[in-house]
């Protein structure tokens, strides 16, 4: 199928696109991948009247380390985090989530912001930087606001964003030295969208778990954090049993939805198995035995 008619945009600057934005609040669309959007279009599921195209603006592309946050550009290509040294430093959960997202011809130009920006339930990303606590800078003509990611993901492909606005920044706190992480996923092909993901942060100090954080995707509307299971491990020394309380404790409650990947008591029997099998890995990653 071919897409509706639309204006086509192609700024030079952030500037340039927040006017564009404003002048078309509520009727555009942003192209940055395209590896969501596209598809979209072509199928006349998003109608978009204006696609603003801002691969032009190379001021948007960057992975940097500053004051113990990662930042990542608007631009910034899932590819450009796999092979970031920085990345990998600072945010080896993302790094890992990273990795299982689509093929490398989607790594290439697909864009960490894209995808939050799409706010795919299912999605790897969105997940991760919910576990990992980051905070998204949504920006204006009046200036640029940061929203937690907690707060972000309203529900499936809703975010806060205005419609005057554009993500432009992805800040991702650095978490302590030491910190132990995890992503598995169980996906019906070979790097497709997961049925369930399960992002897992272990800190370890004097043999107790100090700090924790447990995101899903496939579990829910949006991507979420369990803050049961936070609760759960923090302040307990790693054992199996932990991780049997920890995992009952973040499924309880859940209703994941059903489609054609699965019911939603498949989703549970694996959201559970999964759950185990990533706080297993996180916290042996961590330095504690279990």
């Amino acid at each position: 199928m071919k897409s509706a008619p639309f204006s086509y945009h192609a700024p030079a600057s952030i500037a340039e696109a927040l006017v564009l934005k404003a002048a078309h609040s509520g009727n555009s669309a942003i192209l940055a991948g395209g590896q969501s959007l596209m598809p979209l279009m072509r199928f006349r599921i998003a109608n978009p009247a204006n696609l603003i195209d801002i691969n032009r603006i190379d001021e948007l592309s960057y992975i940097r380390r500053v004051n113990g946050t990662l930042t990542i550009g608007a631009l910034t290509r899932h590819a450009d985090v796999l092979a970031s040294t920085a990345a990998q430093v600072a945010a080896p959960l993302l790094v890992e989530a990273v990795g299982h997202v689509g093929h490398a011809q989607i790594r290439h130009r697909g864009t960490i912001a894209g995808s939050a920006a799409h706010a795919d339930p299912s999605a790897e990303i969105p997940a991760a930087l919910m576990a990992l606590g980051a905070q998204m800078q949504c920006s204006s003509r009046s200036g640029t606001r940061s929203v937690p990611a907690e707060d972000f993901f309203m529900g499936p492909f809703s975010t806060a964003i205005a419609d005057n606005e554009i993500l432009t920044e992805v800040r991702i706190p650095e978490w302590p030295e030491g910190t132990g992480s995890a992503w598995l996923e169980l996906t019906r092909i070979y790097h497709g969208f997961p049925v369930v993901g399960v992002g897992a942060l272990i800190h370890i100090s004097d043999g107790t778990i100090d700090r924790a954080s447990v995101g899903m995707c496939g579990m829910a509307g949006t991507p979420i954090v369990s803050e049961a299971a936070t609760a759960a491990l923090v302040g307990n020394a790693p054992s199996t049993e932990l991780i049997e309380d920890t995992t009952s404790t973040a499924i309880d409650g859940l209703q994941p939805p059903a489609d054609v990947h699965g019911s939603t008591a498949y989703r549970l029997r694996a959201g559970r198995a999964y759950i185990k099998r990533t706080l297993t890995a996180a916290i042996r990653n961590a330095g504690g035995v279990v």
